[in-house]
C-alpha cells in the first residue's frame, strides 16, 4: 500500500512539473512578440548613461546633432580592432556637430578605464550596466553600432567591426 502511495506521489509530481512547463512555454510564446523591435527610420529611443568622468549624457540633449552610438565589450575582438579607428574619426567629426557616444556592455568601471587607458581613447565612454539600453536598441550581438540623425531618428543600424574610412563616410551622412 505504501509503495502504491509514494509512487502516485512521485507520478503527482511529474504531472505537475509538466503543467508548469507547458503553461510557462504557453506563456512566453504568447508574450515573447510583443518585444518592439527598432529598426532604421525609427525615432531612436532615448536614455541617460554617465561617462567614466561622471557625464550625464541623455540621446535627447543631442538633438540638431548626429549622434553615432557604438555598443561594445571588451571581450569582442571586433570591437578592440574598432576602436583606434572610432577614436580617429571621432577626432574629425568632434567639432562637426556629431557626437560619439559608446556604450559598454555591464562590465566593471575598472575594466573599462582599463581599455580606454591602453588605446588612448578620447570619445565619451558609458557602462549600460543594467542592459536597459542595449535591450531598448534590440543589441544582440557586438559591436552594434547605431547612426542617429540630427532630428533623432536611426539612420543607420550596423553590426560589424567597421574601419576608419567607414567610420568617417558614416559620421558625414549624420552631420547636420
Amino acid at each position: 500500500m505504501q509503495r502504491k502511495r509514494k509512487r502516485l506521489f512521485i507520478r503527482s509530481i511529474i504531472l505537475a512539473a509538466l503543467v508548469v512547463a507547458i503553461g510557462y512555454t504557453v506563456y512566453v510564446t504568447a508574450t515573447g512578440g510583443s518585444k518592439k523591435v527598432v529598426k532604421e527610420g525609427d525615432q531612436a529611443p532615448n536614455f541617460v548613461l554617465t561617462d567614466l568622468n561622471g557625464k550625464k549624457h541623455q540621446l535627447s540633449d543631442y538633438k540638431g546633432h548626429g549622434v553615432l552610438l557604438n555598443f561594445w565589450g571588451t571581450w569582442c575582438p571586433p570591437c578592440k580592432k574598432e576602436m583606434p579607428a572610432l577614436n580617429e574619426a571621432y577626432k574629425v567629426f568632434e567639432d562637426k556637430g556629431v557626437q560619439v557616444i559608446s556604450i559598454n556592455i555591464a562590465q566593471s568601471d575598472f575594466e573599462v578605464r582599463d581599455f580606454v587607458s591602453s588605446y588612448g581613447l578620447d570619445f565619451p565612454m558609458t557602462i549600460d550596466q543594467t542592459k536597459s539600453v542595449m535591450r531598448a536598441y534590440n543589441v544582440d550581438q557586438l559591436p552594434a553600432t547605431f547612426l542617429i540623425d540630427s532630428k533623432g531618428k536611426i539612420k543607420r543600424i550596423l553590426t560589424y567591426g567597421i574601419t576608419e574610412k567607414e567610420f568617417k563616410q558614416y559620421m558625414e551622412s549624420i552631420q547636420p
